[in-house]
């Protein structure tokens, strides 16, 4: 039975959801103050389309009611959180709601059936079901399948995936398929994706590969055929950043908030010396609510060492 795996790390809230011991959806929250999915806000109307939160950031607003003037007051929810973009960061869009201001749900509470809540001083079940892996899937873009490889590139346009591999084409194609669907759950990859297929010869043979990508994607979402040169195109809801893209954001930060949870699963009696690298250390170093939460979770300040 699928089960998820919850963790309330240091900086970061992180979910599994782990079938036959293996990770099928990751999630991971950052503990931050950036607009999350769900939350309501007062906005005031700054400009057309644009509205200025109660925090202070700015938002997005979509299917704006034409009665609005600027400078006016209301409640808006946020539908689609910031994303991450070289260079800048797209802000977050919201919609008018009549609902009273409230914080988003948070990370667990979104989890959809079995939860099971991990504890630092228990036998390390995410690391088991390939925690690490992901990571590193996320952060590389190198997914391996049985006779191919996926190379996963997040874009400001759309995410890419692009096939390798070897043996018949065709053969390839499907099993690349099924690998892309995986992956795009995996990773809670959302939004346009285009997937570039070695080209095959056929329409019954794409036709098979387009039916692999139905059977592995949950609904909803829409794709196209594919077509003779090989590419195939997948549009998803998008309320959120992809895991690659949230790691790709800041990786000296999503290393230095892997490094926090394994600082903190050191047993008591090793050594309290962490020898880190000047960025990561540095980082963690920076950040004295994360050196004082992992204080109180372990009963000890860390040394940390480059």
């Amino acid at each position: 039975m699928a089960e998820w795996l919850f963790e309330h790390g240091i900086g970061e809230a992180r979910a599994a959801l782990v079938a036959d011991g293996r990770i099928v959806r990751a999630r991971i929250a950052l503990d931050d103050r950036s607009p999350k999915l769900g939350a309501v806000y007062t906005a005031q109307l700054v400009e057309p389309g644009e509205v200025r939160l109660s925090d202070g950031g700015v938002a997005t607003l979509m299917r704006a009611p034409a009665a609005l003037t600027l400078g006016a007051r209301f409640n808006v929810e946020v539908v689609r959180e910031a994303l991450p973009e070289p260079g800048r960061l797209k802000p977050p869009r919201v919609v008018v709601t009549d609902q009273i201001p409230q914080p988003a749900p948070s990370l667990r509470d979104t989890l959809d059936g079995p939860v099971r809540t991990l504890r630092a001083h228990e036998p390390d079940a995410l690391e088991a079901a390939g925690w690490s892996e992901v990571l590193e899937e996320a952060l590389t873009g190198d997914i391996s399948f049985p006779g191919g490889a996926l190379r996963m590139t997040p874009t400001p346009a759309m995410t890419l995936f692009d096939v390798d591999g070897d043996g018949p084409l065709d053969a390839l194609a499907e099993r690349a398929a099924a690998a892309v669907a995986l992956a795009i759950v995996r990773h809670d990859v959302g939004g346009s994706i285009g997937v570039d297929f070695p080209t095959i010869m056929g329409k019954e043979a794409r036709h098979r590969v387009a039916a692999a990508i139905d059977a592995g994607l949950p609904q909803p979402f829409e794709r196209t055929a594919m077509n003779g040169f090989g590419f195939l195109q997948i549009v998803r809801p998008r309320p959120r950043a992809s895991l690659p893209e949230l790691l790709r954001a800041d990786p000296i930060a999503a290393a230095a908030r892997a490094t926090l949870r394994q600082i903190e699963r050191t047993p008591p009696g090793a050594p309290n010396n962490h020898r880190l690298p000047p960025a990561i250390s540095a980082r963690i170093g920076s950040r004295d609510d994360w050196l004082n939460e992992l204080a109180r979770r372990t009963g000890r300040k860390p040394i940390l060492e480059q």
